[in-house]
């Protein structure tokens, strides 16, 4: 029997972050600030998927308190994993689901030995990484459905940056001289 209090956590497998904001928590139209991250998971990771499927059925049924003690149509809630090719115009997004992650607290971010990885710079919109996730189930203001908490970021290997930012090797590339010549 599975662990009830692990029953609703997913340890993805290679995913590319976008919209990475695990270094500081940015607060979104003036509300609390949170770290967060939206990880692309490609449709041809069943099992990723299948975990996050797995993980909010046991979330909607774990929250039926928070839905007035039944358990609602999974068709009436609003559910985190979405369809990159209906929901975002974006080649990054294309061929994959995404789920937004986020939370009040910072992630972990380790490398792929574990250890601790403190430049900035090497997690960013555009690397590949493993993360932990849960899911819970929310009733607020009208809106019900299940959010995902962002727990642990393992950065895997490095990708190409998301959000149009140059790096400073590809804006400098040019020789110095060459800008002076008379």
């Amino acid at each position: 029997m599975a662990n009830k209090t692990n029953s609703t956590k997913v340890v993805t497998s290679i995913v590319r972050l976008s919209y990475a904001n695990v270094w500081e928590p940015a607060s979104i139209n003036g509300s609390n600030p949170k770290y967060s991250v939206s990880l692309i998971i490609p449709k041809s990771d069943i099992k990723t998927i299948a975990d996050i499927n797995a993980a909010v059925d046991a979330a909607i049924k774990d929250g039926a308190a928070k839905f007035g003690g039944k358990i609602p149509n999974k068709a009436a809630l609003k559910l985190p994993i979405r369809d990159g090719d209906t929901e975002r115009d974006d080649e990054a997004y294309k061929d994959s689901y995404f789920v937004n992650a986020n939370s009040t607290t910072a992630p972990q971010i380790v490398d792929r030995s574990v250890n601790p990885i403190l430049d900035r710079a090497e997690v960013y919109s555009g690397c590949y990484a493993r993360v932990s996730i849960n899911f819970y189930a929310f009733n607020s203001n009208g809106n019900r459905g299940i959010a995902c908490g962002l727990g642990n970021i393992q950065k895997v290997r490095d990708g190409e940056p998301l959000g149009g930012k140059s790096s400073a090797a590809d804006d400098f590339s040019t020789d110095l001289d060459d800008d002076f010549l008379a």
